[in-house]
């Protein structure tokens, strides 16, 4: 779950003439952003997108903002501003239009699209505003312009809210790359003009606010591309984001200049490059497109294919062919483009699914040991030249872990902004704007909502932990039959266990222990089912810990005949 705040009550009504900002994602983690702002009873969402699960949540498929503070107040939200298309960003948009289907959607045209593709596999057909830089429109009394940003998909906006109580400027995701592959650079003399007008809370991207310097251009990863391409002798298979359109754009570009025919795998990845390409943001030579059945037919020298699974994420195309799980049989002399950054988090399972297609044979070329991947998200240095082009008044670091918001919060001031009108929150903390300053008023619940399957938010942190037992100590079963009269063991204890590397004789040695634990508990007038229950689990699992040294799930069954 997000970390509570218990030194933080509930905020009170927000006083007339001030703006308030509610983060329900996105501040301490890397995903799940969103953001309410609220002014003269209305709202405004900015972003509402998905956080994908760690090790420790065996099971969940998706993790989304908690809805509740938004639950009974509906109907005051004006719209939902999306600023990019990333799933961190839009994921989480059909869970929340479940709950109420005519909430605006605002976006830009290809933003828009990917939501709209989304929302049709949840039978939702939205409301939508299709907006450019440049555009201003009113949201209820909520003004909103919109920026053109550069970011590692097309289409990306920052926005300035402007209200009765103050303005605020929020980036969404963004770099300053001055030789983008699209001409669409960071609207720099926008971010002065609004400078100039008055920016009273800057919320800004802090993904690499650690990273001292400039973000590498996208450009300048072509030639390791062409490399692979060029000493490439069997398959390539690329990995990317299923939205990280210039990526795909490149590897199009370097397969038509090599002579190799181009297929898409994986289900998102098909469905955002048929947008793309429709709305005319994806460029596909001719001829280089091929459907995944064709490639049987192409000697393997001729082959690319475009793959989710960059982030080692388990039922994505790439780790499925790490684990022989996939209609591609990855062998000797193929060659693997990792062609994407870590999330944090998912270190562990890349590594998995780089290990396991090297085991097989492949090469595998990724950000350790080529430049193939350049970052989305601005460094240091450009978010210094921000500061000091924006010169807000306040600032409040956004989008990252903990570490990424403190390293934010010290270039803010660094650029001239007074420390107590930066503003470190995480997920849940409200923050009010009241005649120029921006401060910490409360809290309200904003933990992880998970969903598993077609589950949403009906399990919480115990089941989690059930299943890391199950996974990680294993499981084991006792029934026993008793006289209800007596309290003398009839039958049992009948132990069944599971995920243990010792053979089942050796609990053999535990029944005795069972049977004297239960002769006590009924010589102590105990013949409650559920209490005799208790002292097998007692007695079990306190052998089990001594013996074998683990703590598995016990489930100890009395039945009373």
């Amino acid at each position: 779950m997000s970390h509570p705040h218990p030194e933080l009550s509930l905020p009170g009504p927000l006083p007339e003439g001030g703006v308030r900002i509610v983060p329900l994602g996105g501040l301490g983690e890397v995903g799940r952003n969103m953001a309410v702002i609220e002014y003269g009873g209305q709202l405004l969402v900015i972003d509402c997108g998905v956080l994908f699960p760690e090790d420790h949540q065996p099971g969940v498929d998706l993790i989304l903002p908690d809805f509740e503070y938004l639950e009974d107040r509906l109907d005051d939200i004006q719209a939902v501003v999306l600023t990019h298309g990333h799933e961190d960003h839009i994921g989480a948009v059909p869970y929340l239009l479940k709950l109420k289907p005519d909430i605006p959607l605002v976006g830009s045209m290809l933003t828009l699209a990917l939501v709209e593709a989304k929302l049709k596999e949840h039978r939702i057909t939205p409301y939508t505003l299709g907006v450019k830089e440049g555009m201003r429109e009113k949201l209820g009394v909520f003004d909103c312009e919109f920026v053109a940003v550069n970011h590692s998909i097309p289409d990306a906006l920052a926005v300035f809210v402007r209200t009765p109580g103050g303005s605020i400027l929020h980036t969404g995701d963004f770099k300053m790359d001055q030789l983008p592959l699209d001409g669409r650079l960071t609207d720099l003399r926008a971010f002065a003009r609004l400078g100039e007008e008055g920016v009273d809370l800057f919320m800004t991207d802090s993904t690499n606010a650690e990273v001292p310097g400039f973000t590498t251009p996208e450009r300048d990863i072509a030639p390791a591309i062409d490399k692979v391409f060029r000493e490439a002798k069997r398959r390539i298979i690329v990995a990317c984001f299923s939205s990280h359109v210039h990526r795909v754009q490149q590897v199009l570009d370097a397969a038509e200049k090599a002579g190799r025919k181009v297929a898409f795998v994986g289900r998102s990845m098909v469905r955002n490059m048929g947008i793309a390409a429709d709305l005319g943001y994806l460029h596909v030579p001719d001829n280089v497109l091929v459907d995944i059945k064709k490639l049987d037919n192409l000697p393997d020298n001729e082959v690319v294919l475009i793959s989710t699974g960059s982030q080692g994420e388990p039922m994505a195309a790439l780790s499925r062919m790490a684990n022989r799980d996939h209609r591609i049989e990855v062998g000797e002399g193929d060659t693997v483009l990792m062609a994407s950054s870590l999330i944090p988090g998912n270190e562990n399972a890349v590594y998995r699914v780089i290990n396991g297609l090297m085991r097989l044979g492949a090469t595998v070329v990724h950000k350790g040991n080529a430049r193939v991947h350049v970052s989305g998200h601005a460094s240091a240095g450009e978010l210094l030249y921000c500061y000091n082009i924006v010169q807000p008044r306040n600032v409040m670091p956004v989008h990252g872990e903990w570490r990424h918001l403190v390293a934010n919060a010290a270039l803010a001031e660094l650029a001239g902004v007074p420390a107590d009108h930066i503003v470190i929150a995480e997920d849940g903390v409200v923050v009010d704007l009241i005649d120029g300053r921006a401060r910490i008023v409360g809290a309200v619940p904003a933990g992880y909502v998970y969903v598993d399957g077609s589950a949403v938010g009906d399990f919480d942190e115990g089941l989690l932990k059930d299943r890391r037992i199950l996974r990680d100590e294993g499981f084991i079963s006792v029934i026993v039959v008793m006289d209800a009269a007596t309290g003398k063991v009839l039958a049992g204890p009948e132990i069944q266990a599971r995920g243990f590397a010792e053979d089942d004789e050796i609990f053999n040695q535990v029944r005795p222990k069972i049977e004297q634990a239960l002769a006590d508990a009924a010589g102590n007038g105990v013949t409650d089912s559920h209490q005799l229950e208790q002292v097998v689990r007692r007695a079990i699992g306190s052998w089990v810990g001594g013996k074998i040294r683990r703590r598995p799930m016990i489930i100890p069954v009395v039945i009373q005949a």
